[in-house]
């Protein structure tokens, strides 16, 4: 829907269609809200426009109408939203899932569901050092600063620029990766000369940051079942110098490695600020069924590994079924496992809970994900 507005409204400046997009945006972010303000679950497109503008942003009504195309100003409710679906705009399954999960956390967990998440990048050691990635994007009009949690990590300041116009991508810099997504990676702690297989590579953002942890010496393989995304990858890979990346057509079988990423397909409670539409998008069977899929991926990266090895398991969601259930029940099913610490020795102690690694927007201004470290022992 933005980009056929866009395309019918080329004389509009940057700044117009900066400021079109983010209220196309927010109306479909806040649109459970935005019913309530009108009292009318079946509000016309102009009227939640009009609704946000007056009821949420403070536009003067008759600015709002003009702007919304309403005629004139809409009566609002001055009522507080009565449930936190209704205050954050979810549906009232996935709020009281989150009321659950979260306890009196809920509240500001859901309201960081509805600002937008930081652009976060990853530098790539194999190019260039953090510092010098800083510099080298104040040079091309990006202001940074350094994050708290990764190493990595570099949060753009300002306004969001055009990364795939920048000289300093194209030359494999950095990727864009959340802050919490590179601690993922960061707990496999791969070392150069080491066997490392990233089990569900997906587009492959983790297993170019194992590459360069393994500084390209050792063999890291990569697997997904999506033969596209391997392909993708794989270009990524010549930009970014990675040479030790092993693309796996098939399912890994019949071979031991050090260490081995298992980054879960999973429900993404994690990442929903990131758009405006998945939250409606989900159903409560979204929750309920990846778990069996999880403990099957689970339990093949448990034969893969060495004895003396680690799995990392991870997921992008808040939901204890996919995470803490998944792991503790692969540790009654595989005795020779144990938990281990999360970052001994590196990671900010606030992002362990119960031994598990767990960070979240309200709490540590990533995108929501867990983690556990998984050893194998010796015996």
């Amino acid at each position: 829907m933005l980009d056929r507005t866009l395309r019918s409204h080329r004389d509009l400046s940057r700044e117009q269609r900066q400021a079109l997009a983010e209220a196309l945006f927010n109306v479909g972010l806040w649109r459970r809200r935005l019913g309530f303000l009108l009292g009318n679950t079946d509000a016309t497109p102009s009227a939640l426009l009009f609704a946000f503008l007056h009821g949420l942003a403070g536009v003067p009504s008759g600015e709002a109408a003009r702007f919304s195309g309403v005629g004139a100003p809409l009566p609002l409710s001055s009522e507080e939203p009565p449930s936190l679906a209704l205050r954050y705009s979810l549906p009232d399954w996935l709020a009281e899932h989150f009321s659950r999960e979260l306890g009196p956390a809920a509240d500001d967990f859901c309201a960081h569901l509805n600002v937008p998440g930081p652009i976060t990048l990853r530098v790539n050691p194999l190019r260039t050092s953090r510092e010098a990635l800083a510099e080298r994007l104040r040079s091309e009009g990006v202001e940074t600063r350094p994050g708290t949690l990764s190493p990595l990590a570099l949060h753009v300041v300002g306004p969001r620029p055009n990364l795939y116009g920048l000289d300093s991508l194209r030359e494999g810099l950095f990727e864009v990766q959340d802050e919490g997504s590179q601690l993922l990676g960061l707990l496999v702690e791969a070392r150069p000369g080491e066997s490392v297989l990233d089990l569900c590579a997906g587009a492959g953002g983790k297993t170019l940051q194992l590459a360069a942890a393994m500084e390209n010496r050792g063999k890291l393989l990569s697997y997904d079942p999506d033969a596209g995304r391997l392909d993708r990858l794989l270009q990524r890979c010549s930009r970014a110098g990675v040479s030790n990346v092993q693309v796996l057509r098939a399912p890994p079988e019949g071979m031991l490695v050090d260490r081995v990423l298992v980054d879960a397909p999973c429900s993404e409670l994690g990442s929903l600020r990131r758009g405006p539409d998945a939250r409606f998008r989900l159903e409560p069977s979204s929750l309920s069924e990846p778990p069996r899929v999880q403990r099957d991926i689970l339990a093949r990266a448990g034969r893969l590994v060495r004895p003396g090895g680690r799995v990392v398991y991870a997921t992008c969601t808040l939901n204890r079924a996919e995470n803490e259930e998944v792991v503790l029940s692969f540790l009654r099913e595989s005795p020779g496992f144990r938990l281990g610490p999360p970052g001994a020795g590196w990671l900010d102690p606030s992002c362990v809970r119960d031994g598990f690694l767990f960070c979240a927007p309200h709490s540590h201004g990533t995108d929501g994900f867990f983690a556990a470290v998984l050893e194998r022992g010796n015996g």
